[in-house]
């Protein structure tokens, strides 16, 4: 082979690396945007409620899917007062209560998705704790007085 024949042939293979390299960066783009600019958050847990009532899913009659079975809608409010809402499909959300404090994983809809671009879905729950407060809560009424 000549020398010219050799320097196409590496110029060809450069393009082709290349072409595969952005190829398989655009795939890892479109296929892991949620979980790359997915945010935590830490704050108290302000709402949160079940998309649909289980008995009236159950009334209508009709097979519905688990995830719209189990799906809930969550706000919370971070340290700084920003208030952010998500929905998800995970369980561990059914257990959780509002005045709680919680660290979650946020994943948002991906740009190219229009009509939800901006939103979150799919609020996973890290961590759930008791607010810490310094003033000590109320003792329930038919709970015995401390001596």
């Amino acid at each position: 082979m000549s020398a010219q024949s050799l320097n196409v042939l590496r110029r060809m293979l450069l393009v082709v690396l290349l072409l595969s390299l952005l190829g398989g960066g655009a795939y890892a783009i479109f296929s892991f945007y949620p979980y790359i600019f997915a945010k935590t958050i830490n704050g108290h847990i302000l709402n949160i409620e079940r998309v649909t009532a289980p008995d009236a899913i159950i009334a209508s009659g009709r097979d519905v899917p688990p995830e719209q079975l189990f799906s809930i809608a969550i706000s919370i409010k971070d340290r700084a007062g920003e208030i952010h809402t998500a929905s998800s499909e995970d369980r561990q959300w059914a257990v959780v209560r509002v005045g709680q404090c919680t660290e979650a994983k946020f994943f948002p809809h991906p740009p190219w998705n229009l009509q939800k671009s901006g939103t979150y879905y799919g609020a996973r729950l890290l961590r759930l704790y008791e607010c810490s407060s310094d003033v000590a809560p109320a003792p329930a009424a038919d709970a015995p007085a401390a001596q």
